[in-house]
């Protein structure tokens, strides 16, 4: 499909004459997909396609990325303007996507559910506080994976929403639900294992007599998670209340955004907070915290050839959780907050990365989807505790209880850090990963 981006009054978003007119955008909280609705190879211009506008004649065709919702609609005649074109042939992505949807699907129910067993399950007196977030963690992620077979549907169908209003508005929100704790969920956790860090440390790193409090068996933090999962809630709102199922061309039934007047800076405003309030801040935070924590970790662990080696294993792990949240996260918000300051007539963006963004975007979108089942995979890869728990669980041969705490396992770098400086912990024979 030769997709293009032409000129005119701006009578779709509201821009000045001699704007482009990109892909209507909005924050959708569905996702990503890419496919000329009529099939086939077509001259397509895109325009933003809201309710109530009439367009200028022709067969519409819709994309939908993620949160972002682009429509082209194919001309007939002539495009006043200067245009922007490039090739765009989508008709794989009705097969791909649907297929990668589905292996998320099931990765993450089986991992998360896992998780899930293996944290609650688990005796309470040994259950650590950071264990909470792990399950609030795989809680999100399992609301969210619950919803990709409708989302795979919709996609094998092109784009034809079955289910009616109320799955619409319900899935819709349960991605933007997921994006928004899963990233207050990795805050708050590495703003407690830093609490924790700094509360085990001895006050003196001489000191072999000072006093240690051991994060096993410690309260749940009741109070942080409900003002957690309120704030994702109340963060995810716009998909709720502005997401719809309504009457698209060839008697297709579209699940995407609906904005009124001014619809290109709505759209915008709402992308780039999203992306500054689920993914920006919770980022900087993690990135902020581990940092201190590896700075306690040297400052508080005698450098013994075995510990030596803990505080190594430590702070790559570190590393390793902060990279795959941000490698998953980064390219999704990137292209859309470059798709959306397009649309805004905010950002001048050169043809050719239109064409590739626009290509980009769906398969961003499944990358950023995939953390929904890759945090199960480093629990099991990267954690003794975890494997020791989960082989009790499973009643696998060779089962063992796990000890107690564990400094040098993956949980301790990315969800289960407990007091992590204290010396008596180190050796721990259990942790070797």
């Amino acid at each position: 499909m030769l997709c293009r981006v032409g000129t005119d009054a701006g009578r779709w978003a509201g821009l000045g004459r001699g704007s482009r007119r990109l892909l209507g955008a909005g924050v959708a909280a569905g996702p990503p997909g890419a496919g000329s609705r009529g099939g086939g190879a077509g001259r397509c211009a895109a325009a933003p396609f809201y309710r109530g506008a009439a367009g200028r004649g022709g067969q519409r065709c819709a994309m939908e990325y993620g949160e972002l919702d682009y429509y082209y609609e194919e001309e007939e005649g002539n495009e006043t303007g200067e245009a922007c074109e490039w090739q765009a042939d989508w008709e794989a992505s009705f097969s791909l996507l649907p297929a990668l949807y589905t292996l998320v699907f099931v990765l993450g129910l089986s991992g998360n559910g896992l998780v899930l067993l293996t944290v609650w399950r688990g005796p309470r007196a040994k259950r650590r506080s950071a264990d909470a977030y792990i399950g609030n963690l795989a809680l999100a992620d399992l609301a969210f994976v619950a919803t990709l077979p409708l989302w795979a549907a919709y996609t094998a169908l092109r784009f034809h929403w079955p289910f009616g209003a109320a799955l619409c508005k319900l899935s819709s929100y349960l991605v933007l639900l997921n994006m928004f704790a899963s990233a207050f969920c990795l805050g708050g956790l590495s703003a407690e294992r830093y609490r924790a860090v700094t509360r085990a440390a001895p006050p003196h790193p001489r000191s072999a007599a000072a006093p240690r409090r051991s994060a096993a068996g410690s309260s749940a933090p009741l109070g942080p998670l409900a003002a957690l999962w309120a704030a994702a809630a109340a963060a995810a709102l716009p998909a709720l209340l502005l997401r719809e199922a309504r009457g698209g061309p060839r008697n297709r039934t579209l699940c995407d955004l609906q904005l009124g007047g001014g619809a290109a800076r709505a759209a915008a405003a709402l992308s780039l907070g999203t992306t500054a309030l689920g993914f920006a801040a919770p980022l900087l935070l993690m990135a902020v915290c581990y940092c201190c924590v590896g700075a306690a970790v040297r400052r508080h662990l005698r450098p013994r050839r075995a510990e030596a080696a803990a505080r190594r294993r430590l702070l790559r792990l570190i590393a390793a959780l902060v990279a795959v949240f941000a490698g998953c996260w980064l390219p999704f918000h990137l292209l859309k907050s470059l798709f959306v300051l397009a649309a805004a007539g905010l950002l001048e963006l050169p043809c050719a990365l239109l064409g590739l963004i626009s290509r980009l975007h769906p398969y961003a979108t499944c990358l950023a989807y995939l953390n929904s089942c890759l945090n199960p995979l480093l629990y099991a890869f990267l954690d003794g505790r975890f494997r020791a728990q989960c082989r009790l669980l499973l009643g696998l041969r060779g089962a063992r209880r796990p000890p107690a705490a564990s400094a040098a396992s993956a949980a301790a770098a990315s969800s289960t850090l407990s007091a992590p400086t204290q010396r008596s912990e180190v050796p721990s024979g259990g942790t070797k990963v």
